[in-house]
């Protein structure tokens, strides 16, 4: 439930609806005592006034020791008939003289006079809170009054101080600290209970009224963020986009979504700006390698008719020749250029199929024999016994071979050698095309499948010609569509290795393939 924005919301408005109905009764037991106290203050504020009067018309508030022994008997039947109060005589200094109580029970021996001043003072603001004599640092509400003096001017024969009542005593006290006993406070507490109940059962239902929009929009961002999306273009939710916030709810989730998009979308756009770099790179490119072959076709063919009638039958073949050449040259490219731009396209699919990887090696190493010869240079060809059938689209494959043999043959000097080694390796079928060529710089090697490289010609024959690097690009493309990846190194002035693997066909594991070797 902590996992989701409406169950946190939930839980917060609990702990608030607790908080408060806590506060709530605590404020309001301390707002009942204070205005009971009032209350009681105000209803007893003449009390100990009567109590004076009484014990004037009975003549009990004089000094002498028998008078005394009848007024704490007058106390105490006071107290016995209202036993929430406690009575006290205290002489002008607020010294404790007489009281009811059993011995022990009153500790203090002397009650502060400033709140019964004030008392006396003003009749408001109540309650007025003075020193309980039985508990020493409490304070209580009280009654209290001056003992006037004696009007026959017999100072002596009345007692001057006051008389101090306690509204609320020991007995008082010990049924207030029952309150479980109360009705009405059971009743109070099950209706601040019930109150607080619906409160919660309607705020989380109305927490979930409010945040079902959020979710949706949580579940539709991780849908397209997985790429679950249908083919009307509406996102589904599989319910596994949890796991890229663990203990997150919705917003969290939402804000690591939207990370991993942003840094999707800018890594997208850094790549289509860097994309977009390479292709005007490539258009740059082949345009001047279109335009070599067509300059030097069109100035062939103008100096055969500037030169019409003129020239030799050997020089017209010379030209022709040429011509062919570039032609051929300027066709090769074009082509190549469509090929690149097929493999690329989404709709490119191999067809796949079970062939010999290594009677296909050998087909291909053959188209090659004659031009190596005449190169002087060593066509070898290196199959593994026992070499299970690949599945590939054969068309493909042949492309691949082709233009990486084309390509050591281009940049092998005469007297070098050229291998093609076909192996078995982890449920694929290896292939290696090495050469003894004038290799590839280390700041070149990473670069050799880009579209837009050209390999440096350390010793490059009479008729050759730069090209727009397009053959080992459509060679990575051929091995990506089958699944694979395509891999050169390279020492320079020794030669360059490329490697690249194809899946094999599983019924046809341990199946012998063609294993001699040839040479050209």
């Amino acid at each position: 439930m902590l996992r989701t924005l409406h169950g946190k919301l939930s839980i917060a408005l609990l702990a608030l609806l607790v908080l408060v109905g806590l506060l709530n009764i605590a404020l309001t037991s301390y707002t009942t005592r204070i205005y009971t106290d009032e209350v009681n203050q105000k209803l007893n504020r003449a009390l100990a006034s009567d109590l004076v009067t009484h014990l004037i018309e009975r003549n009990l508030l004089r000094p002498d020791p028998q008078v005394r022994q009848k007024t704490k008997a007058e106390i105490k039947r006071s107290m016995v008939l209202n036993p929430d109060i406690e009575i006290y005589i205290l002489d002008a200094d607020g010294a404790i003289v007489d009281y009811s109580a059993p011995r022990g029970t009153v500790r203090l021996q002397r009650v502060s006079l400033s709140p019964i001043r004030q008392f006396l003072a003003a009749p408001e603001p109540l309650p007025i809170m003075g020193d309980d004599p039985r508990r020493p640092g409490r304070t209580k509400i009280f009654s209290a009054a001056r003992i006037p003096p004696d009007d026959t001017g017999k100072a002596r024969d009345r007692f001057k101080g006051y008389i101090y009542i306690i509204l609320g005593g020991e007995k008082y006290d010990a049924v207030a600290a029952q309150p479980e006993r109360s009705h009405i406070l059971r009743l109070s507490a099950w209706s601040v209970a019930g109150s607080l109940s619906l409160v919660a059962l309607a705020g989380v239902l109305l927490f979930g009224f409010l945040t079902r929009r959020l979710r949706a929009l949580t579940n539709q961002m991780e849908a397209f963020q997985q790429g679950t999306v249908t083919s009307d273009g509406r996102c589904v939710f599989t319910g596994k986009a949890a796991v890229l916030s663990p203990g997150g709810d919705e917003i969290e989730r939402m804000r690591v979504v939207f990370k991993m998009m942003s840094e999707r979308i800018l890594s997208q756009i850094a790549q289509r700006a860097d994309i977009e770099a390479r292709r005007r790179e490539t258009v740059t490119n082949v345009s001047h390698d279109l335009r070599t072959p067509i300059a030097a076709l069109q100035g062939y063919l103008e100096t055969l008719l500037i030169k019409e009638g003129k020239l030799s039958s050997e020089e017209q073949r010379s030209y022709l020749q040429t011509s062919m050449k570039h032609a051929e040259r300027l066709g090769n490219l074009v082509a190549e250029l469509f090929e690149l731009a097929r493999l690329d396209s989404h709709e490119m699919e191999p067809a796949w199929e079970d062939f010999s990887l290594a009677e296909l090696a050998q087909d291909v190493a053959q188209q090659f024999t004659l031009a190596a010869q005449n190169k002087d240079v060593r066509l070898e060809t290196r199959c593994a016994p026992a070499l299970p059938f690949a599945r590939a689209d054969i068309g493909l494959v042949e492309r691949a071979l082709a233009n990486l043999i084309g390509n050591a043959l281009h940049h092998t000097p005469p007297g070098g050698s050229i291998t093609l080694s076909i192996s078995a390796e982890d449920e694929r079928i290896r292939v290696e095309v090495a050469d003894t060529g004038c290799g590839i710089a280390p700041e070149h090697l990473p670069h050799v499948f880009d579209r837009t490289y050209r390999a440096p010609v350390e010793a490059a024959a009479e008729d050759s010609m730069p090209g727009a690097g397009l053959g080992l690009a459509i060679t990575r493309r051929i091995v990506e569509l089958h699944g694979g990846v395509i891999t050169a190194h390279s020492t320079l002035g020794q030669g360059a290795t490329f490697t690249f693997s194809l899946p094999v066909h599983a019924s046809t594991r341990g199946a012998v393939a063609t294993d001699n070797a040839g040479d050209a």
